[in-house]
């Protein structure tokens, strides 16, 4: 019985280049809650943006915010995972100095983020996914606790992937899109367990969508996973249930839920 469904937002749930969500998200979400079954969107996206996007239907809705280091529920922190001050301000310089001069770093705090730039299209993304930002030239200068250290290329992480992504395994570091590293002490692994603590669920109950190397620990947590067709190679090999959108296996589980018959 699934009582709860996550899903990823950039790549899965909205295309790349896609700012808003349509109408049949939300009557599905809507749904989905008539049958008591919670949404969680979950994201490296910090809360203020996750809960524009989902504005109409948040009441319905908990968030996995920053790749699971910060969880809402009801407009509230309910989980917090911050890093140790001394790493994220470490892989921050090293995003910084050996980057070519092509990163530009983000650093993550509970619902700001702060933004080291180079004027080569960070900025303007953050803007575009409407995060709460303020700019910064030093780590030091973040006055509250980090829970996510990202670097961003905007001509793509190909080239950045194996120089950065084995160094910070100690910190989870992954590809979260064409043009995104990230590191954290949490994942969406982590998040979606502590979100089936405070809910009393399973993580057999929870359905979950995912696109990228960041979804991994949440796909191979949960009882139903699902990777987008659009998803490299490796990742459609590693999990057998695939989709073009999370939307058209919804609508299949609420048919499925609707032909039930009442108890």
């Amino acid at each position: 019985m699934i009582r709860m469904v996550c899903s990823d937002l950039d790549g899965t749930l909205l295309q790349y280049g896609k700012q808003w969500l349509e109408g049949e998200i939300f009557d599905q979400i809507r749904a989905l809650a008539a049958h008591g079954i919670r949404f969680c969107p979950a994201s490296g996206r910090q809360y203020t943006s996750e809960r524009k996007l989902f504005a109409p239907v948040a009441e319905h809705c908990v968030f996995l915010c920053e790749n699971g280091a910060v969880l809402f529920d009801g407009g509230r922190v309910i989980a917090k995972t911050p890093m140790p001050r001394q790493m994220a301000e470490a892989i921050a310089w090293d995003f910084w100095n050996n980057s070519d001069g092509k990163g530009e770093v983000m650093l993550s705090g509970e619902n700001t983020s702060y933004l080291m730039s180079r004027g080569l299209g960070m900025v303007d993304r953050i803007r575009f996914i409407g995060n709460n930002y303020t700019l910064i030239t030093d780590p030091a200068r973040v006055p509250e606790e980090i829970v996510k250290v990202s670097v961003y290329f905007d001509e793509g992480v190909d080239a950045f992937t194996d120089r950065f992504v084995p160094r910070w395994k100690n910190a989870n570091c992954a590809v979260a899109g064409p043009k995104w590293i990230d590191t954290t002490l949490a994942n969406k692994g982590t998040g979606v367990q502590a979100l089936c603590r405070a809910l009393g669920l399973s993580p057999d109950e929870v359905m979950a969508f995912g696109d990228n190397y960041n979804d991994v620990a949440m796909l191979d947590l949960v009882g139903l996973p699902y990777i987008m067709d659009s998803a490299a190679p490796a990742l459609r090999a590693r999990y057998p249930r695939h989709t073009p959108r999370p939307e058209d296996t919804l609508a299949r589980l609420l048919r499925e839920l609707d032909a039930e018959p009442a108890r």
